[in-house]
């Protein structure tokens, strides 16, 4: 392949390392070579990007987990914020209340930075599973033809990733129709990014959050018509404000509460008060839900695995990428 005969002298590995680091580090030679090779399967027929399937998968550092500094670092704006907070204050003006302002850029945060490998970021999945990773974000078509990748520190949410693969294919002017992902993604401002786009999102069943000893969520039925959530004891919980985040709160009147046989099953306050929040996008997430229950959203969320799931355990088991 390389055009070496078996008696010629290989060069050493190292060559390869300080060509990438003096020659290619700052270009895009391998971006190229990787959209030649697409636009070679693309024009075979080998390709379809109306369905894509996207995941993330973590690739473990070479660093030390127990070699690391804590450092004050700047948080960065999610991509839908802005948009959020005007979308608030509209409501909030239209309340009569005071209008929040943007957010503060010079909000921090302390994270670990490895001493060994600053560039990844620490992961914690589980007590047992600490350490220094970095997230390869990958998009397939349904042949599982890598379309997009990118790779970010390990501590960077799937969630915040969707639209920076869906951007970038939109701008090379590919026809996506579909976009299958996991439960990390399942989010109000992916929900509306993709439905404003008429791009139909199919994201998994997501299981309840919250105490095991209280009522769930679901059980508190929501009134569209009148903007009321009735609980199971018959009582209303009313509308009060929105909160910077964009939750709609929805609070009980504790009087009645305190009377009613289920309050220890449904809140633990002390002021003996409900309250449950509401997305100012959840519709987007109920659309979604909907999708969920069809016939074609079940069997192309169940592709996943057969597609991008695929090319991860490839990459790793095959190509050293663990």
């Amino acid at each position: 392949y390389l055009g070496f005969g078996f008696h010629d002298k290989v060069p050493h590995f190292s060559t390869f390392g300080k060509n990438y680091a003096r020659r290619f580090s700052d270009g895009q030679l391998f971006e190229e070579i990787f959209e030649h090779i697409l636009e070679i399967a693309m024009s075979h027929g080998l390709i379809d990007t109306s369905a894509l399937y996207i995941d993330s998968t973590h690739i473990k550092a070479n660093a030390n987990r127990n070699k690391y500094t804590k450092e004050t670092i700047k948080k960065t704006a999610t991509f839908y914020a802005e948009e959020l907070r005007e979308e608030v204050n509209d409501i909030r003006l239209s309340e009569g209340k005071k209008l929040y302002p943007p957010k503060e850029s010079n909000e921090e945060k302390t994270s670990r930075v490895s001493k060994t490998d600053p560039d990844a970021g620490y992961y914690v999945k589980s007590e047992r599973e600490k350490q220094f990773a970095y997230s390869m974000h990958a998009c397939v078509d349904s042949h599982g033809f890598v379309l997009d990748q990118h790779v970010t520190p390990g501590n960077i949410h799937d969630s915040t990733q969707l639209h920076v693969s869906i951007d970038r294919l939109l701008e090379k002017g590919y026809s996506i129709q579909s976009v299958a992902v996991d439960a990390g993604y399942k989010t109000p401002a992916n929900a509306r990014y993709l439905l404003n786009k008429n791009i139909t999102p199919y994201m998994p069943y997501t299981r309840p959050r919250g105490s095991k000893d209280l009522l769930k969520k679901s059980e508190y039925v929501y009134d569209e018509y009148y903007d009321v959530y009735l609980c199971p004891g018959g009582s209303e919980l009313t509308y009060r404000r929105t909160d910077k985040d964009g939750y709609r709160l929805y609070m009980s009147d504790p009087m009645k509460c305190k009377e009613c046989p289920l309050l220890s099953q449904c809140t633990k306050s002390q002021g003996k008060q409900k309250v449950i929040t509401r997305h100012v996008w959840q519709s987007y997430i109920d659309t979604v839900e909907e999708i969920r229950h069809t016939e074609k959203g079940k069997t192309e969320y169940k592709k996943r695995s057969q597609t991008v799931e695929r090319r991860f355990g490839d990459a790793k088991e095959q190509h050293g990428l663990r």
